[in-house]
């Protein structure tokens, strides 16, 4: 009887700190959702109000100056040219990088070359230079071409992204079998075609993790617009938004409302493409 008493016991305070343990978990999570949601509620907010309810107290309610903040920004910033001027950049080159990017990671992954190691450490060593450094030469470099103030220079780099080379080419080491491809070969199918019809498919979901995370850096490019483009007709939403609160600093509200219509395409994106992410991030782990 003391022995089932004892077990008892234990059975109890076990179920006990379980919980307590979950109800400390659920916590700590709910506090990061908080802090997650909390910073683009309050840009959308304040997209509502004037700047003196911006600047004298916290607003946690939407207010009635939308139509006057929409007004003040347009009439200075055309802030739907830049909308557009950003997504006719950001979806080429994350096509580019999502393509061409799996292309190479398939390169580097099944096929035994030389110098592979070498290259694929160069390809590395890019990754650790940031892209300020090289920002000089990046503008002379366009310059000489004759591409200044154009989008070209923008889209064109997708092609070769070390980041979803490194990414997709692991992906790709663990989810496709040597003998998958074998078998394509045998069946006739040329190397463009197992590409195309075989790996690209089985790997699509880190594909799409990669378009995802490259297309939310290229919308929120601001120093490569800057220092490349010279017609106001061509700036992307960041440098607008800029314009906005360089040349109008006391009106907030239409400085708030600019970024809640740049944070738009990103919640979108990250809402219906969130699965992609998941799965991209844990493609292979069953294998």
């Amino acid at each position: 009887m003391a022995e089932k008493t004892f077990d008892k016991r234990q059975n109890t305070q076990s179920r006990l700190l379980s919980g307590t343990a979950k109800i400390v978990m659920y916590l700590f999570l709910i506090a990061l959702v908080l802090l997650s949601i909390v910073p683009f509620y309050l840009v959308m907010v304040n997209a509502t109000h004037s700047s003196f309810d911006i600047v004298t107290r916290l607003n946690l309610l939407p207010g009635a100056s939308t139509l006057e903040n929409y007004a003040t920004m347009q009439s200075h910033v055309n802030i739907w040219r830049g909308f557009l001027n950003s997504l006719c950049i950001a979806v080429p080159y994350t096509a580019f990088t999502g393509y061409f990017g799996a292309l190479a990671a398939f390169g580097f992954a099944k096929y035994r070359f030389k110098g592979r190691n070498v290259l694929f450490a160069v390809v590395l060593a890019s990754m650790m230079i940031p892209s300020q450094l090289s920002m000089i030469g990046f503008y002379q470099l366009n310059l000489r071409l004759h591409l200044l103030n154009s989008y070209v220079p923008f889209i064109l780099p997708g092609i070769a992204n070390a980041t979803a080379v490194f990414f997709l080419r692991g992906i790709i080491e663990q989810s496709i079998p040597q003998s998958m491809m074998e078998a394509a070969r045998l069946e006739g199918c040329g190397e463009w075609k197992i590409f195309n019809r075989i790996v690209l498919p089985c790997v699509l979901p880190g594909v799409a993790t990669m378009c995802i995370f490259n297309f939310v850096s290229c919308w929120n490019n601001y120093m490569g617009p800057l220092i490349l483009l010279t017609s106001s007709k061509k700036y992307t939403m960041p440098v607008m938004i800029a314009m906005i609160k360089g040349l109008y600093l006391s009106n907030y509200g239409a400085m708030y409302l600019a970024i809640a219509i740049s944070i738009v395409p990103i919640i979108i994106v990250y809402i219906f493409f969130s699965k992609y992410i998941i799965n991209g991030l844990t493609v292979g782990s069953d294998k």
